[in-house]
């Protein structure tokens, strides 16, 4: 019990799994190599930093699957949940927290805890042998040396794809007199009011000019180390898509997209219906920088100020920072990992968050949760087998580990990140009915499977959490 884990990676994964750890009464060695090392998308040494979105995405776990992954992390007291519950800022539906503040909360968690050392070093090569428990959590941009050798170690070449970042504005430079302040359907989420996005208005005209500018605008080239061993770019995660590349799909995929209109109504002018609408949602707790949502872009930065402030309300607009895209790097997890994660060629290592193939902050931390548990559990002589599959967190492994597509003779086939989501949940044994026995149908059966399939991780979850019997 007195040799620790070594846990290599600071991210949300990494400090999720060395909380878990050490709240199991098992030392943890956390190693981070930032500032020692920097990454082409940080900004700060600060553990936990977000480099992409500030939002944790729905906290409705009712009818939305990453709603009931927030959840069960709360259950079992996640060190990623509790920072974002003290640090959220209202955002409608979606739990979206100060991004600084919120570093800086799990930063001080996982620095006072008396069984976690933070030690600040790169990992450049596969850990020493005397490591006998080792997590690996170093997401999208780990060090070129270890990627090179777990590929080595693995025979496999590492799958990729691209993360975008979208820009930030001062709030007191844009226009309230074009836009307004409106959740889509006035919906209220944690910490929200129903009226917490900065709505900017588009004409038909408009939007067929901003989709113009976005296709011809001058895009940054791929770097050497963001090309495959063939040269050619890496492709894109279809639930992070630049927007240009969006654009270039179609002229109506944006207006479908982030830039959808639905469930809005300009106070300016109630009679004249938005063609296309932009939303911004607040950044910090003090309310003074708001991102666009979904303008992840690699666009040059001065291609980015000319079109963004073409967008009404946007027009004198100060950008606190401008998009930015990064590669990310993930495993061929259904070949390469076990049940609990572990690698198959070399067991002592377990790998947890973007790198395993999940996709989005809460996923990586709930894949870093389980991982820390399954590494405690171990060192203390016991074997966690992992959540159902009907959970939420069980689901989004049983993705990583093996629901996947497969063939008899190639075996896992186009394996993906992937959100979680109700997809990944094995279906009802029976659809959900009506209080009068009648069969539902459209929305309402809908909503009804969402609710049944919530229900029914709450209680597999418990029993597990419990020790009992659960489903296979």
């Amino acid at each position: 019990m007195s040799k620790p884990v070594h846990v290599i990676g600071g991210g949300l994964a990494g400090c999720e799994a060395s909380w878990q750890i050490a709240q199991a009464g098992v030392p943890v060695v956390l190693h981070e190599m930032r500032p020692v090392r920097v990454t082409p998308a940080h900004q700060t040494a600060a553990l936990a930093e977000l480099v992409c979105s500030n939002s944790f995405r729905s906290d409705d776990a009712q009818t939305n699957a990453v709603g009931v992954l927030h959840r069960e992390m709360r259950a079992m007291d996640s060190l990623i949940m509790r920072a974002a519950d003290a640090e959220q800022v209202p955002a409608g539906g979606a739990l979206a927290v100060d991004r600084e503040r919120f570093a800086d909360a799990v930063s001080a968690a996982i620095q006072s805890h008396t069984l976690i050392q933070v030690v600040r070093e790169e990992i450049p090569n596969l850990p020493p042998t005397d490591w006998d428990s080792v997590i690996i959590s170093t997401g999208p941009l780990t060090s070129p040396g270890l990627a090179d050798a777990v590929a080595r170690l693995t025979g496999a070449e590492g799958l990729a794809f691209f993360d975008a970042i979208a820009p930030i504005v001062h709030r007191d430079t844009i226009d309230m007199d074009v836009a307004w302040f409106q959740s889509r359907y006035d919906k209220a989420g944690p910490g929200g009011t129903g009226a917490d996005y900065i709505n900017c208005p588009l004409t038909r005209d408009q939007y067929e000019a901003f989709v113009d500018a976005l296709i011809a605008g001058e895009k940054t080239e791929f770097r050497d180390w963001e090309l495959t061993s063939a040269g050619k770019a890496t492709p894109y995660f279809d639930g992070c898509l630049p927007i240009e590349v969006m654009a270039e799909r179609g002229r109506e995929t944006l207006r479908h997209g982030p830039m959808k209109p639905f469930g809005l109504t300009n106070p300016h002018n109630p009679a004249a219906k938005p063609y296309a609408v932009v939303q911004l949602r607040q950044d910090n707790a003090l309310g003074t920088l708001y991102n666009i949502v979904g303008f992840q872009t690699k666009l040059r930065h001065g291609a980015q100020t000319a079109i963004f402030r073409a967008i009404p309300g946007l027009e004198r607009a100060e950008f606190a920072r401008l998009g930015g895209i990064h590669r990310n790097s993930y495993l061929n997890s259904p070949s390469l990992l076990d049940r609990r994660l572990r690698l198959k060629a070399d067991p002592r290592l377990r790998f947890a968050g973007q790198i395993t193939g999940c996709e989005g902050y809460v996923e990586s931390a709930a894949v870093g949760l389980i991982a820390g548990r399954m590494a405690a559990a171990e060192r203390q002589g016991r074997a966690l087998d992992p959540p159902p599959a009907t959970t939420a967190i069980g689901a989004l492994l049983n993705h990583i580990t093996g629901g996947h597509v497969t063939t008899i003779d190639a075996g896992p086939r186009s394996f993906q990140p992937m959100n979680v989501n109700f997809g990944l949940f094995p279906p009802l044994t029976e659809a959900p009915k009506a209080d009068d026995g009648r069969r539902l149908r459209g929305p309402e059966k809908a909503r009804a499977k969402k609710q049944a399939l919530s229900a029914r991780a709450a209680r597999d979850l418990d029993r597990w959490l419990c020790g009992g019997p659960v489903p296979e």
